[in-house]
């Protein structure tokens, strides 16, 4: 599915740009994370990226077992892929300064290993009944430990306490309860990686399973296509009207939050689908126009990790007057280009073409570095 590549690619790129903005504090509000309810662009950005690993998870363990491997073997490969992708989390964390005293034990790549680790062990053993399933347990699951349980020393949420609250929410109060607040996301009192809100998380990464499966099944494929968009826009709907109960929150990964960015991931993969896999022959214009999308999909994770650390070195050197390379760098771009938020914006888009090099040089040379 090139479709799929694409998407994974202008996902990882839109990753990237989101997360390294030449002054977070003055760039534009839709490329902010929420601060707590809401959802902006920054926000659908990691759904979507989990959504994209349960849609791959779809067709790389199907082609493994049709070459002959036993579900042990393709198990097996599956955990020491989670193991790599954890682990390299970890160092990440621990850049740059090497410090373990306060190293961040939950993080992006850790939620990605997880989710991919569960998402691949339900669809080896059950297919897409379990991943339905795990979709809908999950969703009705979260939402009731999260309005319905007492969280000690807080109350009922809603009721002794606001739903939701920052403090007071049953994530955030395990989160606490197992990791020390200096292990914890800024060292504060919850994680937006914690370990609950991976059960919604994974029912994002089931999603992109079942949605590739619908797909593949069946001999007319743009009719499929046609119906997994409309799916999509039903479950975006879905999620907007039950966020008047249960807000859209990408911090505790609501249920909300769930449905609306499987709709939108839903609905943009049937559209690259019909528009890309659907032809039969690519022009030549359109082949040319995928390959920066194509480069960056095939791969996403060195593309990300890459980033991570030009990021980490560009904010340990300092220059002139106390600044950082990148602080510095920043302030280099012309004043004159347009508003301190689209400056901002500039030095992110730049950022991400400088990233984009080594993919680049890697997807020319056919080099695909696998976690």
């Amino acid at each position: 599915m090139i479709s799929l590549d694409v998407l994974r690619g202008a996902t990882v790129a839109l990753m990237i740009l989101v997360n390294n903005a030449g002054a977070e504090a003055i760039s534009y509000p839709l490329l902010r994370h929420s601060v707590w309810n809401g959802c902006s662009l920054a926000d659908v950005v990691f759904p979507m990226f989990l959504f994209i690993v349960g849609a791959s998870i779809a067709i790389a363990l199907p082609r493994r077992l049709q070459r002959g491997e036993t579900q042990g073997a393709v198990l097996a490969q599956v955990v020491r892929r989670t193991i790599l992708i954890a682990a390299v989390g970890l160092a990440l964390n621990a850049l740059p300064m090497l410090q373990l005293g306060d190293l961040r034990y939950y993080g992006v790549l850790q939620r990605i290993a997880l989710c991919y680790l569960f998402a691949s062990v339900i669809f080896l053993y059950g297919k897409a009944p379990a991943c339905a399933a795990t979709v809908a347990v999950a969703l009705v699951g979260y939402w009731m430990l999260l309005c319905f349980v007492p969280v000690p020393g807080f109350g009922l949420p809603g009721v002794d306490v606001p739903l939701l609250s920052p403090h007071g929410n049953l994530a955030a109060w395990l989160d606490r309860r197992l990791v020390p607040a200096a292990h914890l996301y800024h060292q504060g009192f919850y994680d937006p990686e914690g370990l609950l809100s991976t059960l919604p998380a994974l029912a994002t990464t089931s999603l992109g399973t079942l949605s590739v499966l619908w797909l593949q099944r069946g001999n007319n494929a743009q009719r499929a296509a046609a119906f997994l968009s409309l799916v999509g826009v039903a479950l975006l709907c879905i999620g907007l009207l039950w966020s008047h109960s249960f807000p859209l929150n990408k911090r505790l990964w609501t249920s909300s939050f769930v449905l609306f960015n499987g709709g939108l991931d839903t609905t943009l993969l049937a559209i690259l689908y019909q528009g890309i896999d659907c032809r039969r022959e690519l022009g030549r214009r359109l082949r040319i126009s995928l390959v920066p999308w194509l480069a960056f999909g095939s791969n996403a994770l060195t593309a990300y990790v890459f980033s991570e650390l030009l990021a980490d070195v560009l904010s340990v050197i300092h220059v002139a007057r106390g600044e950082t390379l990148q602080q510095w760098l920043f302030r280099l771009l012309p004043v004159g280009l347009g508003s301190p938020a689209f400056l901002s914006l500039i030095y992110s888009v730049l950022f991400v073409a400088v990233c984009s090099v080594p993919v680049l040089i890697l997807y020319r040379g056919r080099v695909f570095v696998k976690f």
